[in-house]
């Protein structure tokens, strides 16, 4: 008898969403109700990040979903319901939300925290190079904000443990000058602390530390609350960040935190905000102003459980089209079918047909992407640079590995899932599975380093004949029925062997020689620790 898996219920909500599709791109000079102010720094903005789009578009314009977004926050919609964003990567997510966070700010008299926007990292996994990838999507993020928010007189703040607390509090906390000479109460010094940002980029860890410990940090006046990356925020606990946010931001009457609430009285007086509750839109004991949340991902969880989490007021769901999974409109994808064991061969025959076009190699794990980018390097001049991207490396190496490949110094990464989401690289015409993923998540985060901003791109995977089926399964929910096969010649693959069979000898004489060194450094490393202090400071 065969068992029927259930299927997770869809909330009523999501099933009529409003399609993004339906908008077109429009002109800044069009935008309706846009600040003055912003259009040429928007402008300027996108001159930076959108060159190619540029030339082809002749003027800047606000994409779809940044349009869609605009009409239901600064039009009609005023910021009525909160908003679920499940569109691609590279389709423009975080402008849409920076920009009509900023309009509605711009007209604020007293600076403090009202906006938040919490991105996941993962401290527990630097084995896999994600934190280094988290943190430079976080750093992206504040950029938008940060290129368009100083025009209207707010300031942009970062909170993610890359520098220490007591620098970080430096930047948040604005601290009231004192006289050399005089004796001041410190109670009196603790009531002048008032924010020095306007909005706020942070990692929900270093988020808690702030609210936990740093004196003048409040979230008394928060009126909006981004969720970027919301699959993943809600997949982990984080310290309980999100039942903490949303307890700090309800009415005083409801309020789970008495004692701040008394420290937020006596440090900020008559600049506190009242959260009364109230009738709004139907919904009794919200309380009012309410806090405005924006959820968003490219693949959007569907599960009641998690979306609960959230607390959402008359909650509209954005997506691009019917499906839940949604691949970059100009996205090319193919399938590149190999040989056993000659994978690699398919893959330099390839890369050498791209050029120097702009590429990132996916491979599944750190080691693999260690392994196959040596192998490519050993292969000798190949005519295109080829890095490597992984959490093998220390940080700063990474760093510069990047910088090289923005700035097109290195045309090929190789680099494990630690690039698959958020990381914006200009320019990047394709990318390659060198190693088919095992969800259709993967697959999404991957090609979505390309075919960005509305311009064109292709993804190629490479597979053995047995993986074809599951591949095309896989692909079947992005509403992929059909994807071409893309074909080197076999007079590419021939004329490569003698490389080949050279550069795996090589191989496996530098593979010896690094696991060598590991032992050599694990050895050492073990006498250093058995070895007493008093032994170290006699030697």
């Amino acid at each position: 008898m065969e068992v029927k898996k259930r299927s997770t219920p869809i909330l009523p909500w999501m099933r009529s969403p409003v399609d993004v599709n339906q908008f077109e791109a429009c002109a800044l000079n069009l935008v309706p109700c846009l600040d003055p102010r912003l259009t040429v720094l928007i402008i300027d903005f996108f001159q930076v990040r959108l060159e190619v789009a540029l030339d082809k578009m002749g003027f800047s314009s606000l994409f779809p979903v940044q349009v869609a977004v605009w009409q239901e926050t600064i039009g009609p919609g005023a910021f009525e319901r909160d908003l679920c964003i499940n569109s691609p990567t590279g389709s423009g997510k975080t402008l849409a939300y920076a920009l009509p966070i900023v309009q509605k700010l711009s007209t604020r008299s007293v600076k403090c925290l009202r906006a938040l926007v919490v991105l996941p990292t993962r401290d527990l996994a630097l084995q896999e190079g994600l934190r280094c990838r988290f943190l430079v999507r976080l750093v992206q993020v504040k950029e938008v904000f940060a290129a368009i928010a100083p025009a209207v007189g707010l300031s942009v703040g970062l909170a993610v443990g890359q520098s220490s607390i007591a620098d970080e509090i430096s930047e948040l906390i604005k601290r009231p000058k004192l006289e050399a000479g005089i004796c001041y109460d410190p109670e009196d010094v603790t009531c002048e602390l008032q924010s020095s940002v306007d909005i706020l980029v942070a990692t929900p860890g270093r988020l808690m530390d702030h609210i936990n410990s740093t004196k003048g940090f409040t979230l008394e006046h928060l009126c909006y609350l981004v969720v970027d990356e919301t699959d993943r925020l809600l997949r982990e606990a984080y310290q309980s960040w999100l039942p903490t946010v949303l307890q700090l931001t309800q009415s005083n009457e409801e309020s789970l935190f008495p004692l701040a609430n008394s420290f937020l009285s006596s440090t900020f007086g008559s600049l506190k905000t009242i959260r009364r509750c109230g009738v709004e839109r139907g919904f009794k004991g919200k309380p009012h102003p309410r806090l405005v949340k924006m959820v968003l991902s490219a693949t959007l969880t569907q599960d009641p459980s998690k979306l609960a989490q959230l607390n959402l007021h008359h909650p509209l769901l954005m997506t691009t089209g019917k499906r839940r999974y949604q691949l970059p409109e100009k996205l090319e994808s193919y399938k590149l079918i190999c040989e056993s064991n000659l994978r690699p061969l398919y893959l330099v025959a390839l890369l050498q047909e791209l050029g120097e076009e702009k590429c990132i190699v996916f491979t599944s794990s750190t080691e693999s992407t260690h392994r196959l980018c040596t192998l490519l390097n050993l292969f000798g001049d190949l005519g295109i640079k080829i890095k490597e991207y992984s959490g093998l490396q220390r940080q700063s190496r990474r760093s510069k590995t990047l910088k090289s490949f923005r700035e097109g110094k290195v045309q090929v990464l190789v680099s494990s899932d630690a690039m698959t989401r958020g990381m914006d690289v200009q320019g990047v015409r394709n990318v390659i599975n060198y190693d088919i993923p095992a969800y259709i998540k993967t697959y999404i985060h991957r090609a979505g380093r390309t075919a960005r901003a509305g311009q064109a791109g292709r993804c190629f995977t490479l597979l053995h004949k047995y993986e074809v089926k599951r591949f095309k399964k896989m692909l079947q929910k992005a509403d992929n029925e059909s994807v071409p096969h893309y074909s080197v010649p076999s007079s590419s693959i021939e004329s490569l062997r003698a490389a080949y069979n050279s550069a795996l000898g090589k191989l496996k004489e530098t593979v010896e020689s690094e696991a060598s060194r590991k032992r050599k450094f694990g050895s050492k490393f073990s006498k250093l620790s058995r070895t007493k202090p008093t032994d170290r400071r006699k030697g």
